[in-house]
């Protein structure tokens, strides 16, 4: 498996995944699938410091992470990013998160950021337990803001900091 930075040739495989994702339900907030035009620009917006990221077999794209701004802008929270992660559904416990994640820490690590924060839907047990295993813990929880149709979910806030930061 080679980790990459994420070109706009991936984009098509982005939106692939990420819909897969919206479609299953209770692994996102958003509910309706995206396009590429809206993944370009989302890929667009990521910067130097907060890459996307791209798990690639075979020539293929199985899987990515992203590296977000958390609260853009605000320059008392610049060396904090929110990371996401999405795997193709073949590809799920595979280790291709595992390999995300590591290669996340690792770029973080070596561009002086200090905590990674990661925000769960609280029905998304498989999202939880590998991030527990990564040393994430529980930092807060905001109860009932997730809605699906008339069910209401916890949205959890994991938080790790950066070994070495």
């Amino acid at each position: 498996m080679m980790i990459r930075n994420a070109q706009e040739a991936d984009i098509p495989a982005l939106v692939r995944i990420y819909n897969q994702a919206i479609l299953e339900g209770l692994r996102t907030g958003d509910t309706e699938p995206v396009d590429q035009v809206e993944r370009a620009a989302w890929l667009r917006e990521h910067d130097v410091l907060h890459p996307v990221l791209v798990a690639e077999l075979q020539g293929i794209v199985v899987g990515y992470v992203s590296l977000s701004s958390y609260r853009k802008g605000r320059a008392a929270l610049q060396r904090t990013a929110e990371i996401s992660y999405y795997v193709d559904q073949e590809h799920r416990r595979s280790g291709v998160a595992s390999a995300l994640l590591q290669a996340a820490f690792d770029f973080s690590e070596g561009h002086d950021l200090r905590t990674l924060i990661a925000i769960v839907i609280a029905a998304n047990t498989a999202s939880i337990a590998l991030l527990e295993r990564f040393g994430f813990t529980l930092w807060g929880t905001l109860p009932d803001v997730v809605e699906y149709g008339e069910k209401t979910l916890d949205h959890l806030y994991f938080g790790r900091r950066i070994e070495g930061a």
